[in-house]
């Protein structure tokens, strides 16, 4: 499982622990022990003192001569003469004690920026990571997402929470960077996929007086079908009542299919005639599971292009006429980008309330499952893992993450 994502994050990883091993060799002086790096260290702060002062007597003695010059208007000739060849020497002492104070201040600055990362790698044994140490290695990193289908914006997003968290970062030499880049990549990827997060069972729970309807929209041959006969076997497990409704008239085989699903399960299917109104079958079996005061009601749809526009606004007066308590998007993981611009499609369409991701067991990218609840701003429901009707997860990112990073 997202074998091709793993492959791809782990050369970041050593892009990053070579960027940091270059950088300590272009820092560190050689053949330096911890007893000559504190006497350097407390060289250049002395050196850094005397500068300051330096410079803050020359501009007091400047302000000095000035109101002198100011307050004594009436003085004699030689005595301008002794004071303009007094000035003169203080200037020259002036020039070149510091040149300019704004050079003086800038030099400064540098001066302060190298102390700190010197300081940090000769006492500490340390790197201090920069933006620009970070920005060839997070390029590597934002090519290797696009690689594993995440969608542009996510990519944006997880490289620009992994800078922050990197940036001004200390990493010990000899230790390996590996564990401060994977923590912040998993912090990245969770705080993406953890943007919209939903739980079934308290919204069931929360209308445990009432029939729940949830009806399942989708393109052919994603699993939508087989999903449904999942979610229905979960529900039985938790003690709910359910029926089916066999909504997907349109394509040859679809009602036979949902019924031996729901034979094997013991469910009641409500059915119609090949080629009847999905809107009139799915409306029948509303009426039905609210008489017999079922719990939930189980939509199937007729599985349709997102660029059908028939079949989509087939798929608008469904929802129209038996008002869904959830709409549910299923589609495969392993179909990436495909998979975010039709949920993205239906979404507009019907505006979904959830995801179905089916066989993420084979998914070796893993970019839909990330992408997919960020670009609809849609949570998340289900992982489809396997072809048993057991093989049904219920969300949960850090899960996900967790097997991203083989944990």
């Amino acid at each position: 499982m997202f074998g091709k994502l793993k492959e791809k994050l782990a050369s970041f990883t050593k892009s990053l622990d070579k960027t940091v091993e270059e950088k300590a060799v272009q820092l560190e002086e050689p053949e330096v022990d911890a007893d000559a790096g504190k006497t350097e260290v407390a060289e250049i702060e002395n050196v850094e003192v005397a500068e300051t002062k330096v410079i803050e007597v020359a501009e007091t003695e400047v302000i000095d001569i000035d109101e002198t010059e100011v307050a004594d208007v009436e003085i004699t000739e030689n005595t301008e003469i002794t004071e303009n060849t007094e000035n003169k020497e203080i200037e020259n002492e002036i020039k070149t004690a510091a040149p300019s104070v704004n050079s003086e201040s800038e030099k400064s600055k540098e001066k302060a920026g190298f102390f700190k990362k010197a300081k940090a790698l000769i006492l500490d044994r340390e790197v201090i990571l920069d933006d620009g140490d970070l920005e060839g290695p997070l390029m590597d990193l934002e090519i290797a997402l696009l690689e594993s289908d995440l969608a542009l914006s996510v990519t944006d997003a997880i490289v620009a929470s992994v800078k922050e968290q990197l940036s001004g970062t200390r990493k010990r030499l000899g230790k390996n960077t590996g564990s401060i880049v994977e923590d912040a990549l998993k912090n990245a990827i969770l705080e993406v996929m953890s943007a919209n997060v939903f739980d079934f069972d308290d919204f069931l729970k929360e209308r445990s007086d009432r029939t729940v309807h949830i009806a399942f929209v989708g393109i052919n041959g994603t699993g939508k079908t087989t999903s449904i006969a999942k979610v229905a076997n979960r529900l039985q497990k938790e003690g709910y009542s359910v029926v089916i409704a066999a909504g997907d008239t349109f394509r040859a085989g679809a009602i036979d299919q949902i019924q031996i699903h729901a034979d094997r399960l013991g469910i009641k299917t409500i059915r119609h005639q090949e080629g009847s109104d999905p809107a009139a079958v799915i409306y029948d079996a509303l009426q039905y599971a609210k008489a017999h005061k079922v719990n939930v009601l189980l939509s199937d749809t007729a599985g349709r292009m997102h660029t059908n526009v028939n079949l989509m606004a087939q798929l608008e007066k469904i929802c129209r006429v038996s008002s869904p308590d959830l709409i549910l998007f299923v589609d495969e993981a392993t179909a990436g980008n495909d998979a975010v611009e039709r949920a993205s499609q239906f979404n507009a369409a019907v505006p979904i309330d959830g995801t179905i991701l089916t066989k993420l067991d084979a998914d070796s990218k893993g970019g839909a499952a990330i992408s997919i609840a960020y670009i609809t701003q849609k949570p998340i429901l289900f992982f489809g893992v396997g072809q048993e009707y057991d093989d049904l997860m219920k969300f949960d990112p850090k899960w996900f993450v967790d097997q991203v990073f083989n944990e």
